[in-house]
């Protein structure tokens, strides 16, 4: 499966009644306005993808648009959001749906959003309605993005809404997110569909002998990996500083293991570090290293044996395309090499296909093998000849 991953958000701008909205109006974001055109050009873009052999697309459909307020879903959006993934299936897109993408209806974060006692009965409501609404339409699912950064983003670090800075609070919501992936996802399994996990994969790499490098790894596998793994491949839940939750029924929720990958962590006399030292930096800070997207499906290839793996984003910000485009190669070449060691590898997924909004960035970080005037750039021929 070879295709590209998005958001809504980063596409077709800030839900009216979103989270997020509110979040930029405060002054704490750049303005997303109407993002990069999507909701308006999603059938050009879709040929576009078609045409360079990406037959595959995963995109959110923001909860905020179909249910703007507590139970009164609108129509129109919810026919909107049909036309569109009718419109990848008929230029021979299949489309991959995701259900949060880190933003939330404004109704729903102010009722504390995934700390709220009741967030399992909205979120599941909002999951089955999904399921009984798109599922005709969707070729897969891939529930919540990158399940296990959220917390730490929201509740630690102030970037995304609400900006809090409160250890308890961020981890409650890491138990609940977590919970909230493997719910969705067997449910959605119900409807016959594929349902891939997006975690947010990095591996770490101690690069001195100091026992506090040693243990800085120890402890990002054991917050940022096996809290989402453990569920898939155990059934309990070990968020750190959290009682384990038991959950048999959500062994196995997912079809495919799928995550992100987007730099290696180095750990340096105890403190995270750019890896390998000598590496070039991005613009959004970390090093550029292609080999780390191995090294990641290496480890998951120990961690969940026999489970299928999904690449669900690899891709750089960059405004030097040459760049982008020789990433893209190493990565592909570092997928080949896991599958000629005989790890199962079904997708490959390039975030982004459009430049789109990238957060607290805005618009000056490019993440796209397509410019937002819709100028295919060279690095697609990579994915095109691949």
């Amino acid at each position: 499966m070879w295709g590209t991953g998005a958001s809504s958000t980063q596409c077709e701008g800030a839900a009216p009644a979103s989270d997020w909205l509110r979040w930029e109006r405060e002054g704490h974001a750049p303005v997303s306005g109407e993002g990069n055109g999507f909701g308006t050009r999603y059938a050009e873009d879709f040929a576009l993808l078609a045409g360079l052999g990406l037959t595959h697309h995963r995109l959110s459909i923001e909860w905020a648009r179909i249910e703007p307020e507590q139970g009164r879903r609108d129509a129109n959006e919810v026919a909107r959001y049909r036309e569109i993934l009718s419109a990848a299936t008929d230029t021979g897109v299949n489309p991959w749906v995701c259900l949060h993408h880190f933003t939330l209806p404004a109704w729903f974060a102010a009722r504390g959003g995934f700390l709220a006692d009741d967030w399992n009965d909205h979120w599941t409501r909002h999951v089955d309605f999904m399921a009984e609404t798109f599922a005709d339409l969707v070729y897969g699912w891939q529930p919540v993005n990158e399940t296990n950064y959220y917390a730490r983003i929201a509740y630690r670090q102030r970037r995304w809404p609400p900006g809090h800075d409160d250890v308890d609070e961020a981890t409650r919501a890491d138990v609940a997110i977590h919970l909230a992936t493997a719910e969705a996802a067997a449910r959605m399994r119900q409807t016959g569909r594929p349902v891939a996990s997006i975690y947010g994969l990095s591996t770490a790499v101690a690069q001195d002998n100091d026992p506090a490098s040693r243990e800085f790894v120890e402890r990002f596998y054991e917050s940022s990996w096996n809290p989402g793994l453990r569920l898939f491949r155990d059934g309990v839940l070990a968020v750190p500083h959290a009682s384990a939750v038991e959950r048999p029924d959500l062994a196995g929720c997912f079809d495919l293991i799928g995550f992100s990958y987007y730099a290696t962590i180095g750990a340096a006399a105890g403190h995270s570090a750019v890896h390998p030292p000598d590496a070039s930096v991005s613009p959004l800070g970390y090093g550029i290293w292609a080999d780390g997207l191995g090294l990641v499906l290496e480890r998951l290839a120990t961690e969940v044996p026999n489970t299928p793996l999904l690449v669900a984003e690899y891709g750089i910000g960059t405004q030097d395309d040459e760049v982008r485009a020789e990433y893209l190669r190493r990565g592909l070449e570092e997928t080949a090499s896991a599958l000629a060691r005989g790890i199962d590898v079904r997708g490959f997924f390039h975030w982004t296909a459009v430049d789109n909004y990238e957060w607290l960035h805005g618009y000056d970080v490019s993440f796209g093998i397509i410019d937002r005037d819709r100028t295919v750039r060279a690095s697609a021929e990579v994915l095109r000849r691949r």
